[in-house]
């Protein structure tokens, strides 16, 4: 079971399980004061994996939750065209670090059993202008997504470079750390 609205995860867990059910998290996703970027994301996966598992009891259930940081900070879904560009602006010729945090809760037990796992990508952004900048936005309506790009998409125009192990984190779940948590969950891949 997949505790998340994300299209993007949906489809990228389709991969793996052809077969499986979405369930909403209720889970209040306001960072913490002080809360590094990264610890936002690890403790945001493992709510909603809770969250959907205590809904849902007798399911594996997928928690993932991704965070981008920029000087420290995180940067949100930018949900405008005016906060895209903003974001794109204030990203391009640098690096951003995406922590893209994953949380498997088995709940077939009594006792929820979760295994936790976080994947850092480096997008290295090449220096962009604001033409190519509204061009980008006006193109692909990135109002939803971590650091205003779709990086399965015409944003991976923007980067100079991604350093990462698994490519598909930075979509929002990185497939090689779930397979790895569902073995440890007891699910044969393939």
């Amino acid at each position: 079971m997949l505790g998340s609205t994300s299209r993007y995860r949906r489809e990228l867990l389709a991969r793996l399980a052809p077969s499986f059910r979405v369930h909403a998290p209720a889970v209040d996703e306001t960072p913490l004061a002080g809360e590094a970027p990264a610890r936002l994301a690890a403790r945001l996966a493992e709510a909603k994996a809770h969250a959907v598992a205590a809904a849902c009891p007798g399911a594996i259930v997928v928690g993932s939750d991704q965070v981008a940081e920029l000087d420290g900070r995180a940067l949100g879904k930018p949900g405008t065209v005016e906060a895209a560009c903003a974001q794109l602006r204030a990203c391009s010729g640098r690096a951003v670090a995406f922590h893209t945090a994953l949380c498997v809760v088995d709940a077939r037990d009594a006792t929820p059993r979760a295994h936790v796992d976080i994947d850092l990508t480096r997008v290295v952004f090449r220096a962009l202008d604001d033409e190519t900048i509204a061009r980008y936005v006006d193109a692909e309506r990135p109002l939803d997504c971590a650091g205003s790009f779709k990086a399965e998409g015409l944003g991976i125009a923007l980067f100079e470079r991604i350093e990462n192990t698994d490519p598909t984190a930075l979509i929002g779940l990185p497939l090689i750390a779930l397979a790895r948590l569902l073995r440890a969950a007891g699910i044969e891949l393939p």
